[in-house]
């Protein structure tokens, strides 16, 4: 199995040399595969934002256009991954829409998707890369043809302009954005400790604390039913049912202050 080259740390391919490795060829690849992507994608938003902003003034309009936008942010994605396997460029995801906002209605929804910048960003992208496209693919082909002295020091040039626009438009907006997206898996975190917090308060309540009641409940009876009859033992009984008290109520304080505060939070 051929191994793929090794990317170095600071994200940059090794410098260009005079010899076609392998680098070389998988940014000529990238240059002539520009052509047909940014053919679909420029069709692709012109069509969106034509239909989109032109029905505008309908009930169906707006909706499109976030569904359009949807989609934009799938074609920014196959990109990111393009960019990532071709060039080498790690570039973070963006944080996915809030589908949950659909639960709230329908406008919260398309209201969000249609403020989504993550979607405008790779609609400017898919848009742009047209004449790009046209003018990656026409000198990287007349480079294979005619310029192999500088043909890899051409693709080097042009490949990196591609690595800019991926790094410029398809990367998460800002720091906030990343910053929700780790509040978010700081969220599922916590939500999994409560759900566990849960868990395993149940299965002590079980096992201790209930299982202590249940035994005191039935000496407490046995004690009343000794109560004329043989005072001392039901004494004895009851003195027995005031420890199982005790022990009873500290296992249940010792359980409370190990519940997690997501667990409070959530009653």
């Amino acid at each position: 199995m051929t191994m793929s080259p090794q990317v170095p740390d600071n994200d940059r391919p090794p410098p260009a040399r005079l010899t076609l490795d392998r680098w070389t060829w998988k940014e000529i690849g990238h240059l002539l595969v520009n052509l047909p992507v940014a053919i679909i994608g420029f069709v692709y938003t012109v069509f969106m934002i034509a239909v989109g902003v032109g029905l505008a003034v309908t009930v169906v309009g707006l909706p499109l256009l976030a569904v359009g936008l949807h989609g934009a942010r799938l074609i920014g994605k196959a990109e990111r991954g393009r960019a990532r396997a071709m060039l080498g460029v790690r570039v973070e995801e963006p944080s996915p829409m809030e589908l949950a906002r659909r639960e709230k209605g329908f406008f919260p929804w398309l209201w969000s998707s249609i403020m989504d910048p993550v979607g405008w960003r790779a609609a400017l992208y898919s848009f742009i890369r047209l004449p790009w496209g046209v003018l990656t693919f026409g000198v990287t082909l007349v480079s294979l043809l005619v310029l192999w002295p500088v043909l890899p020091h051409v693709t080097r040039l042009l490949s990196n302009v591609d690595r800019s626009m991926v790094r410029g438009l398809l990367s998460p907006s800002d720091e906030l954005e990343r910053r929700i997206a780790e509040l978010e898996a700081d969220r599922g975190v916590v939500v999994d400790t409560a759900a566990a917090d849960l868990r395993r308060i149940e299965r002590d309540l079980h096992d201790g604390a209930q299982a202590r009641l249940v035994a005191l409940a039935m000496g407490l009876g046995l004690a009343k039913e000794k109560l004329t009859d043989d005072p001392e033992a039901a004494a004895r009984m009851v003195d027995e049912a005031h420890g199982e008290v005790k022990v009873a109520l500290q296992e249940l304080r010792d359980l409370a202050r190990g519940i997690h505060p997501a667990v409070l939070t959530d009653r």
